[in-house]
């Protein structure tokens, strides 16, 4: 028994369109999720408290389900609602509600880590609640939720393997593909898990880049 490299070199030309799929999908999911998330984060803690309830509530919801539920329920559920999506805008869709959950108290616990005594300075200034909020607490809760935000991600990109099952033709779905003509199973997802390493790896390095910057601009 042995290793066929030969295999996974034929295969990494599929493998990488497949993982092109993966970060299309995830960078997507991303940006819809860093929308909800900081609606729902600051709507937390915003001083309306049915505004706090519905945001929390979603965000229960969300990450009480798991997220294989939710793609389904995107993908085959509103179906039955007269809404037919396409499987890598579902897939988008389903990414980007659950990760805008995690991204929300992210969102939520940055703030509120900030001291309470900086907003209450801002307002004996003459700032109005969302303009303390804006440009003061904002802009120092970031820097301390980037870490976490970079965990997000990475972890929605290894998620999103989960849409394979919705039949998109990311990178898990392609090294099942591609095993079931080649049967090099040991070998192909041996190249799969090497392309998520090096994606989840650049994604690290870049927030680690951001967060120095951050820490020396401060």
């Amino acid at each position: 028994m042995h290793f066929d490299f030969s295999a996974l070199y034929k295969a990494l030309p599929s493998l990488l369109v497949g993982a092109t799929v993966t970060l299309r999908i995830t960078s997507l999911s991303i940006v819809l999720g860093l929308g909800i998330g900081i609606i729902a984060g600051l709507a937390r803690v915003w001083p309306n408290a049915a505004l706090r309830a519905v945001a929390g509530a979603y965000i229960e919801l969300v990450r009480g389900t798991p997220l294989l539920v939710q793609i389904f329920l995107v993908y085959f559920g509103l179906p039955a609602l007269g809404l037919n999506l396409d499987p890598f805008l579902a897939g988008v869709i389903a990414m980007g509600i659950n990760s805008g959950a995690y991204v929300g108290e992210i969102v939520r616990g940055g703030i509120e880590s900030i001291a309470r005594g900086q907003m209450e300075a801002a307002l004996s200034l003459g700032m109005t609640w969302h303009q303390a909020m804006y440009y003061v607490i904002l802009p120092q809760a970031f820097v301390r939720i980037l870490p976490p935000l970079g965990n997000e991600f990475i972890a929605l990109l290894k998620d999103s393997s989960l849409v394979s099952t919705i039949a998109i033709a990311e990178l898990t779905r392609t090294g099942q593909i591609i095993i079931t003509r080649t049967f090099k199973s040991f070998e192909i997802w041996s190249g799969v898990a090497l392309f998520y390493f090096l994606m989840t790896y650049l994604i690290s390095r870049v927030v680690r880049f951001s967060e120095e910057r951050l820490r020396y601009s401060e």
